[in-house]
């Protein structure tokens, strides 16, 4: 549940800086989608007004993974709503298997991240001051960033990428995307096996990869 703790404290420590560098909002930055085998890996940036942000809100975000997808959509609209009334800034980036494939996925979700704060920029016309970033390891951002190990606290780029997923999985059926949203489920490995991998399919990932050294040179 979010308590504006961490947000707080970094806005004090922006409003003690000697060269004017205060001011500007407090972000959060997450990603989905590191995992999977199959489709991009998705970041969210998010900032929420303290004074201004509905109850239902401090009382239902939680880490995504503990929350039922029906949850997480509804907490998805509101987000939208309050967006939409300026008590909110939503931004969102991704990047592509190629991406993954060509960096590493570790590289393709910092840069995720970063489009996803240069995204709530252009959508809200607010600048970030700072960001906190869920992890160890932080983007490149135009702002000041701290890494926050505290698991993720935002349901907005899971939303985002379970949708892309569902849509990718009526591209290409079989796989069973709109169950597993391309996890090494059991289900998505016997398709894999039986199907072979898909445009879609993070060939740097070692089970595909090793499929791909199974398969006969086409």
């Amino acid at each position: 549940m979010p308590d504006f703790a961490l947000e707080r404290e970094l806005e004090r420590e922006l409003e003690r800086e000697p060269d004017g560098a205060g001011g500007g909002i407090v972000i959060g930055i997450d990603e989905a989608g590191r995992g999977p085998w199959a489709g991009p890996v998705v970041a969210a940036a998010v900032w929420l007004d303290p004074g201004r942000c509905p109850q239902v809100l401090v009382e239902r975000l939680d880490d995504s993974k503990r929350l039922s997808a029906a949850r997480r959509a509804e907490l998805h609209e509101t987000l939208l709503d309050c967006a939409a009334r300026g008590i909110a800034a939503l931004g969102i980036g991704s990047a592509p298997v190629a991406e993954i494939d060509a960096l590493n996925i570790l590289e393709a979700s910092l840069r995720a991240m970063a489009r996803a704060a240069a995204d709530l920029e252009r959508n809200s016309g607010r600048a970030p001051g700072a960001a906190l970033v869920d992890g160890n390891k932080a983007p490149a951002l135009a702002c000041p960033a701290r890494t926050v190990i505290r698991g993720d606290a935002e349901a907005e780029a899971k939303v985002t990428r379970d949708r892309r997923m569902e849509a990718l999985a009526r591209a290409h059926p079989g796989y069973g995307w709109e169950r597993n949203r391309g996890y090494g489920t059991a289900e998505h490995r016997r398709a894999l096996a039986r199907l072979g991998p898909s445009a879609q399919h993070r060939r740097s990932f070692r089970p595909v990869r090793d499929l791909l050294g199974c398969l006969p040179p086409s």
